[in-house]
C-alpha cells in the first residue's frame, strides 16, 4: 500500500482521502469514454423498446382512451359520435334488462366454471405428478384441448355433440335419459358452455403441475412421519405450497372466464339464444356495437367490464396475503 493511502487510513485525512478516490476509481479515470458507452447503450435500450411503444401507444392506450370518449357518444359510424353524458351508463343500468341477463349469466359461467376448471386442472395435475410411466402422453393428451378449445372448429364439434340427437343426446337417451339436446334448452345450454370450459383445463393443469414438481419431498415425508394422512397432507402441506400457483391460475381463469365469446356466438349462432342463455357481456357487446351500430353504447359496456375484472383483481391482490403464502414468508 502506498504512503498516502496508508496516511490517509491511518489519520483520516479527508481530503488525501478524496483525491485517493479519484486516483484509484476508474470511473474517474474512464469517465468520458464510460459516458459514452453508457449514452449508446441506453440509446440501443431504447430503439429496442420502439417497437413496443409503437404498439402499446397505437394498438393499445390511444384505443382505449378513444373509446372511452365514445362511451359518452352516441356513434354509429356512419355520423359523427355526439355527446350525451352519461345517458349510456344510466341506460345500461336502468333500461335494460337484456344486458342485466347478460351480466347474471356471465356471473353465473365465472363463478361456476372458474373453481370447477381449477379443481379438475389440480386434481389431474396431482395425478400425473405421482406418475413416471406415461406421464409425458398423458401431459401432452389432457394439454391438447387447451390449444384448440377457443378456436371455431371446436365449437362447431361442441354445438354438433350437445345438439339433439348428437352423441351426448343419443348416450343419455340409451340409459333413459331424455333430455332433447343441450343446445336448444334453456336450462342446459349453460351448463354445456361450462362443460366446454372445463375441457379447455390442460393450460392450467400444466401449471399447476410444473408447482407441485417444486414442492420438497421432505415436507411430506415429515407430514407423514407425523401421522398425517392424505387428506391432511395435501391441505397442510401441497394447499399451502401450491397457493401462488393457485392465486396465478384462479386470476388467470376468472379475467378469461369474463372474456368468452367465440365458443357462445358459434353455439347460438350469434344471436345469444336460447333465450338469452349464452349471451355473455362480450356477445352483448359485439351485437349492440356491430349489429345494432351502437358503438358509443358498446363502448361503454366494454368499459363496465374492464372496471368489473380491474374490481376483482384488485380485491384478489389486496387479500393475497391472508392466503397465499412465498417461499421464505414469515406469516
Amino acid at each position: 500500500m502506498s504512503t498516502t493511502a496508508t496516511r490517509v487510513i491511518v489519520t483520516g485525512e479527508k481530503s488525501s482521502r478524496r483525491s485517493l478516490f479519484r486516483r484509484s476509481s476508474p470511473e474517474h479515470v474512464n469517465r468520458p469514454g464510460q459516458r459514452q458507452r453508457v449514452m449508446k447503450e441506453t440509446l440501443a435500450g431504447y430503439g429496442f423498446l420502439v417497437p413496443w411503444m409503437v404498439g402499446f401507444f397505437g394498438l393499445t392506450l390511444i384505443p382505449m382512451a378513444y373509446s372511452l370518449y365514445l362511451s359518452f357518444t352516441k356513434y354509429n359510424i356512419f355520423a359523427p359520435p355526439k355527446w350525451i353524458g352519461f345517458d349510456n351508463y344510466i341506460r345500461m343500468f336502468t333500461n335494460d334488462p337484456a344486458f342485466m341477463q347478460s351480466a347474471q349469466i356471465t356471473l353465473i359461467y365465472v363463478l361456476v366454471g372458474t373453481p370447477i376448471t381449477l379443481a379438475a386442472a389440480l386434481g389431474v395435475a396431482m395425478l400425473l405428478n405421482y406418475r413416471d410411466k406415461g406421464a409425458g402422453f398423458f401431459r401432452s393428451a389432457f394439454y391438447a384441448p387447451s390449444l384448440i378449445g377457443g378456436s371455431v372448429s371446436v365449437a362447431i364439434v361442441w354445438r354438433a355433440m350437445f345438439a339433439s340427437d348428437g352423441p351426448v343426446d343419443n348416450a343419455l337417451s340409451a340409459i333413459g335419459i331424455d333430455l332433447g339436446g343441450w343446445i336448444g334448452n334453456p336450462a342446459l345450454v349453460l351448463p354445456a358452455m361450462i362443460l366446454l370450459a372445463i375441457w379447455m383445463f390442460g393450460a392450467t393443469m400444466v401449471i399447476f403441475l410444473a408447482g407441485l414438481k417444486q414442492i420438497p419431498k421432505e415436507l411430506y415425508e415429515a407430514a407423514e412421519m407425523d401421522g398425517a394422512g392424505p387428506w391432511h397432507r395435501f391441505r397442510a402441506v401441497t394447499l399451502p405450497m401450491l397457493s401462488p400457483v393457485i392465486f396465478f391460475n384462479l386470476l388467470l381463469g376468472l379475467i378469461g372466464a369474463f372474456q368468452v365469446f367465440a365458443s357462445a356466438y358459434i353455439i347460438s349462432n350469434g344471436t345469444g339464444g336460447p333465450a338469452g342463455m349464452t349471451n355473455f357481456i362480450t356477445l352483448y357487446l359485439y351485437k349492440r356495437g356491430f349489429s345494432d351500430g351502437q358503438m358509443g353504447y358498446a363502448a361503454a359496456i366494454a368499459w363496465v367490464l374492464l372496471i368489473v375484472v380491474a374490481v376483482i383483481a384488485f380485491i384478489l391482490f389486496r387479500t393475497q396475503r391472508s392466503w397465499v403464502h412465498y417461499a421464505g414468508d414469515n406469516r
